[in-house]
């Protein structure tokens, strides 16, 4: 048995969790930062690495409340070296760091995209690489083949706006408040989404949000005269509902079409969708509904999100590489690793 405790600080959650033999969950505590910054619609880099700072102490404590003989019956320490904002990231190494030394437990540094990837692992038992995996969040768009463990290749990221961005810079243009995807999710309930046809490109290896962000604001710029606010929302709930729902349609199509493609391409059978954006309905509908009869793992909604589980459950493949002489090892803000 493997038990690690693994830390999680990339963006504005602060996480711990312990995990056993990468799979099974013995905890998992999220403290959340969306209130803090909802006033601002995204998230502010000082404010969330002061909140990490305040929070961090007892989340790990809360995480290690079930761990029967305390930090000695821990194997390892796992933690978040990036990517993510440097400030945030550097209060959880740093305090993982410490805490290794302290406890003199070996400590790996993992990939928060990794993470995004096991959660897949985490979530479904039944689910081996190789599979393909769509990373979707609010920094990042890519389709990634897990070949084996601690082997991924990197098949296509988004040239411009990830597309968790694209629905919280929609949601603004609709008045819609942060985090965008659950508002948009929302207000795009039960609303036929063929009212506004926006586009949905198809490119060989990359995706792109630049472009359907700005046709949703050319459509709200159309409406006609007394159709928008003082800062050019759309007064109609009805209007904004629309929007929204067809916006989330061709977001979605973009993603499914693509991986659709990938599959039949290199005939896939199993198909992983993971990060943040994984939670949103339609995009888990449409996967449902285009890969069926296909091995197709979405991890629950307390997986999509940043969570420290996800951690844990990555750096079990990398255990064997934490020892006393790596614990100095810095943060890596553009770090591009799945596995």
């Amino acid at each position: 048995m493997t038990l690690v405790l693994a830390i999680e600080s990339s963006c504005d959650e602060t996480a711990a969790a312990v995990i056993e033999d990468g799979r099974t969950i013995h905890s998992n505590v999220v403290a959340s930062q969306i209130d803090l910054h909802r006033r601002f619609g995204g998230v502010v880099p000082e404010l969330a690495a002061r909140s990490h700072i305040a929070a961090i102490q007892t989340v790990v404590s809360d995480a290690m409340v079930p761990v029967e003989g305390d930090w000695k019956a821990l194997d390892a320490i796992a933690v978040t070296r990036g990517p993510g904002l440097v400030g945030c990231l550097l209060v959880g190494t740093r305090f993982a760091q410490a805490a290794a030394l302290a406890s003199r437990l070996p400590i790996v540094g993992i990939s928060h995209l990794a993470g995004h990837v096991y959660s897949a692992w985490l979530g479904d038992v039944e689910l081996e690489p190789p599979f393909l995996a769509l990373v979707v969040s609010g920094g990042h768009t890519d389709c990634i083949m897990l070949h084996e463990h601690g082997r991924a290749e990197h098949i296509a990221g988004t040239r411009d706006d990830a597309v968790g961005e694209a629905f919280d810079k929609v949601a603004r243009l609709l008045g819609l408040p942060y985090p965008g995807g659950p508002s948009i999710q929302r207000a795009a309930s039960g609303v036929s989404p063929d009212a506004y046809q926006f586009p949905v490109p198809h490119l060989p290896d990359s995706f792109s949000y630049s472009g359907l962000k700005t046709a949703v604001r050319h459509a709200v710029d159309r409406l006609p005269d007394g159709a928008r606010n003082a800062v050019g929302v759309p007064e109609d709930p009805s209007t904004v509902a629309e929007l929204a729902a067809a916006f989330q349609k061709a977001a979605v199509m973009q993603l499914v079409d693509f991986v659709a493609r990938v599959a039949e391409e290199r005939n896939v059978d199993r198909i992983a969708v993971v990060g943040g954006v994984a939670a949103n309905l339609a995009l888990r509908e449409a996967v449902a509904a285009r890969f069926a009869g296909v091995h197709v793992s979405i991890p629950p909604f307390a997986l999509c999100t940043d969570n420290a589980a996800m951690i844990g459950a990555a750096a079990f493949h990398h255990i064997h590489e934490a020892s006393d002489s790596n614990v100095g090892f810095d943060v890596e803000p553009d770090l591009l690793t799945f596995a």
